[in-house]
C-alpha cells in the first residue's frame, strides 16, 4: 500500500487479523519493512501491526534534499495521522531505533511502549567520519561495495551459514537500496544525538542488544536503558540484527513486555 506523506510516496503494510492495539515496527539503515515479516506474522492476531519503508529505502521515495532523524520521525507521525492512529506501541532496530527515540521525544503522548534494538542515542565525535565514509562510498560505488562488510556486522558467521534463506533476502534488500537514500540517511544518523534528552522519556521501555554486535556495541544500547527511568535491558546471543538472529527469543520477550501492565 502507498500513501503520499509530506510529498513522499511511502510504502506501508498493515497486518491486522484481530483488530488489536497498534504496533509499529521501524527497520534498519539499508533495510525495508520486510525485515519485520516474521514479527508481523507473530503479532498480527493480537495487534494491528504497521510496517513501512523509511524515506529513501525500499519502495519509499527519497527527496532531493538533506533530512534529519527528526524529519524521519515526522514522516512517521504523518503516516500515523493519515491512517487515523493516535497512539501505538513502537519498535525500532538500529536506524529504526534512533527514529523511535526521536519520535518518543517529539510525540511522547503517541507512544504506548518503546522497544529499541541494537541502537544508540547519538554519534560521538570520533564516529562522525565513519558515517561520512559510508555515505561517500554509497554515492560513488553503490551498495554492492558496502554489502559484504555490512552483512558481516549484521549477522554472525554461524547464522549466515545455517540460514541462507534468511540472509539472502536481507542482502538483496540492501543491494537494492537507493544509494542516495542510504547516503542521506547516513548523514542524518551522523548528526543524531539525543543522549541528553532521554531522561525526559517516561513510557515503558525495553532495550535489546546483540552480544556480538560490533557496529553498535551493546554498551551503547545499555546506556539508553540507564538513561530512561525503569527501562529494561536485555542481551541476546547475536550480532547487530538480534531480533532476526534470535527471532523466537525476541518475539517472546517483546510479547511479555507488551502485556506487562504499566
Amino acid at each position: 500500500m502507498q500513501l503520499n506523506i509530506d510529498g513522499i510516496d511511502t510504502r506501508y503494510v498493515l497486518s491486522n487479523e484481530g483488530g488489536g492495539p497498534w504496533l509499529t515496527f521501524i527497520h534498519q539503515l539499508g533495510g525495508d519493512l520486510s525485515i519485520w515479516d516474521q514479527m508481523a506474522g507473530y503479532f498480527r492476531d493480537d495487534y494491528t501491526v504497521l510496517r513501512y519503508d523509511v524515506r529513501g529505502h525500499g519502495a519509499t521515495a527519497v527527496m532531493d534534499a538533506d533530512f534529519s532523524v527528526a524529519d524521519l520521525a515526522h514522516d512517521l507521525a504523518s503516516l500515523l495521522d493519515a491512517l487515523g492512529v493516535t497512539h501505538t506501541h513502537l519498535v525500532g532496530i538500529s536506524m529504526g531505533g534512533m527514529i523511535a527515540q526521536q519520535f518518543a521525544l517529539d510525540y511522547p503522548q503517541r507512544v504506548d511502549t518503546l522497544t529499541l534494538a541494537d541502537t544508540s542515542a547519538g554519534t560521538p565525535p570520533e564516529g562522525r567520519a565513519l558515517w561520512d565514509q559510508r555515505a561517500a562510498a554509497a554515492r560513488s560505488d553503490g551498495l554492492a561495495a558496502l554489502a559484504p562488510a555490512t552483512i558481516g556486522r549484521w549477522l554472525t558467521p554461524d547464522f549466515q551459514q545455517a540460514h541462507p534463506e534468511v540472509v539472502e533476502p536481507i542482502r538483496e534488500v540492501l543491494l537494492q537500496t537507493s544509494p542516495q537514500g542510504y547516503a542521506r540517511a547516513c548523514e542524518a544518523l551522523r548528526d543524531f544525538d539525543v543522549r541528553d534528552r532521554l531522561a525526559a522519556l517516561h513510557m515503558p521501555t525495553l532495550t535489546v542488544a546483540g552480544r556480538h554486535d560490533t557496529g553498535t556495541p551493546p554498551a551503547a544500547t545499555a546506556a539508553i536503558a540507564e538513561a530512561i527511568k525503569g527501562a529494561r535491558y536485555e542481551l541476546l546471543d547475536a550480532a547487530h540484527l538480534a531480533p532476526i538472529e534470535q527471532s523466537q527469543r525476541f518475539a517472546a520477550m517483546l510479547e511479555t513486555f507488551l502485556q506487562t501492565p504499566v
